[in-house]
Parts: structure tokens; sequence; C-alpha cells
């Protein structure tokens, strides 16, 4: 009998564009999965929507708002696949999206995540990636450690791995996939099967990566976790590095806007990890600075 994969659809107050969601999931070719939608507080009708979509196929789940962390790992927690897949509730699959992942994934035992290319739609017109966001495969960890280079609703992986890892962190209200994918891509491969199957529908206003800014904030965090593991070696260079770049430009726009006591936290990171590219030269730096996102400048200059 074929594996059995667990989709995993979180969703807040998109009712609309829910239902295109679980219609592309239904559709599936592979038809052995189980779908568990997890109703994160919605306000707008959404638990009374999917009363429509109750049954063997599909389970509802309704909690308290937690964030979407929060709501990916209450339904890994009551699913029952050997695989898992996400899909957030603004994007879709193509029906062939789970049986040729699965076929991909079962090509070498040793393989445990890998994610698809996806089509990208703003305001319903198809768009091009920029390079900055063109997806690798295989060895991931350093490419990914500027920007989130995985997707989520391309996604499938063992349970084991997902088990292992720890899950999403549901202290991060924004950038959590981000902090996943670096603790995976650490010491594993997350292969590419270079087909488009995932429709990623974007441009509107209640996208977290819209509403929410200086995400860099949040990659930091992320970044600081990795180095409390003790993280050793290049990586770990790779991290000082990346994280130092983004926490200086963090601690400006802090300065910049008065926030003094946040600059100081900054410059208390900054201060505590800075040493270990440096060997007392001012040209000692191991690694060009990364910086923040053109986005997240933007998003830093004009906040409040």
């Amino acid at each position: 009998m074929p594996p059995l994969v667990s989709v995993i659809i979180p969703t807040y107050n998109r009712k609309a564009m829910l239902r295109d969601a679980v219609a592309s999931v239904l559709a599936q070719s592979y038809r052995d999965f189980e779908l568990i939608v997890v109703d994160d507080g919605s306000t707008d009708g959404t638990a009374d929507d999917l009363r429509a979509h109750r049954g063997a196929r599909v389970r509802v789940i309704v909690q308290p708002h937690g964030g979407v962390a929060a709501a990916r790992n209450s339904g890994v927690r009551r699913s029952r696949g050997e695989y898992i897949a996400f899909l957030d509730s603004d994007d879709l699959w193509l029906p062939p999206k789970l049986e040729r992942q699965m076929n991909f994934m079962q090509m070498s035992a040793e393989r445990q995540i890998a994610q698809t290319e996806e089509i990208w739609i703003r305001n319903g017109v198809r768009v091009n990636p920029m390079k900055k966001h063109r997806k690798r495969s295989g060895d991931v960890f350093r490419a990914s450690l500027e920007l989130c280079l995985v997707s989520p609703s391309a996604v499938l992986m063992t349970r084991e791995l997902f088990q292992t890892v720890g899950g999403f962190d549901e202290s991060l209200p924004v950038c959590e996939d981000y902090d996943l994918w670096l603790r995976i891509a650490r010491s594993h491969r997350i292969d590419l099967l270079a087909e488009p199957l995932v429709v990623k529908r974007g441009g509107h206003a209640d996208q977290l990566s819209h509403s929410t800014w200086g995400l860099d904030r949040f990659r930091v965090r992320a970044l600081k976790k990795l180095l409390d593991t003790g993280i050793a070696g290049e990586k770990r260079i790779w991290v000082v590095d990346t994280m130092l770049g983004k926490a200086r430009i963090l601690e400006a726009g802090a300065r910049k806007r008065g926030h003094e006591s946040k600059a100081l936290e900054y410059a208390a990171l900054i201060a505590e990890f800075a040493g270990e590219l440096s060997d007392g030269s001012e040209d000692s730096i191991v690694l060009p600075k990364q910086g923040l996102s053109s986005s997240d400048r933007s998003a830093l200059a004009g906040s409040e």
C-alpha cells in the first residue's frame, strides 16, 4: 500500500482563498493522503464554511489564534502519515503535485525532504521570481542564510525528520519557516524537483511577509538560535557573518527612530559575536557583509 501523506493547511481569515486550496488538494492524482485544515481562530466564518468539507477525506481543527507555526504543529500532532506536506491557504497545488513528488522522494532511500518549483502569481498576474529567490538543490544551507529559499507549500518531508528537528518555533510570528529550513539544512540535503507544481498567490494585504515590517529582526533571532546550539566550523562563520550584517543595520535603524533600548540590544549582540570573525586587524573579516534585504531596508526606514 502506498505511504500515507498528511497534508496540513493552516488558515486565518482566508475563507474564500481556502476553498480553492482545499479543492486543489482534493484533486490530487495521488490518493493516499489525509487533509487536515487548522482554523487558527478565524473570525470570518471559516469554521462554518468548512463544514461542507468535513468527512473521511478532510479533518478540521478549530483552535484559538496562535499563529501559523502553532497551527502547523497542531496539524502534524493530529496527523498519521509517514510523510508530511504543507499548503498555505493562499496557495494552490497542481493535480500531479503529490504523485510526482512522492515518486521523486522514493527514488532515493536517503531523501527525507524535497520541494518543487512554483508558479508565482501577484495580484492575478504571473511574475518571474528575482534571481535571489532562485531555488537550489542539495546542500542549501549557506544559500538560505540571507533569505528563505524553501517554500512551505512546496515541501514534502518525512515525519521522522520533522519530529527530529522539533517542528516550527511557535515563538516566531514570522520567519518560522526560515528558522525550520535552516535547522534542517544544517545537516540534511533539501532536494528540488525542478517542475512547477505549486501556484503561489501573492499581493494580498494579509500576507505575513507584507504585514510585518523588518522581517530580518526574526531572521536574526533564528540565526542566534543556531549559534546557541553550538554550530561549528565554516557553517558557524557563515551564520555569524550573516547575523552581524543584519544586526548592524537593525541597530542603525533603531537609533534613527530613537529606539535606544533596542539599538543597545543589537549592539550587545554585535559585541558578543564580532570577535569570531576578526583576528584584530581591520581587514580580517572572513566574508563580505550580507546586510538586509532591500524590502526590509525599505520597511525599516519607513516604520515608526
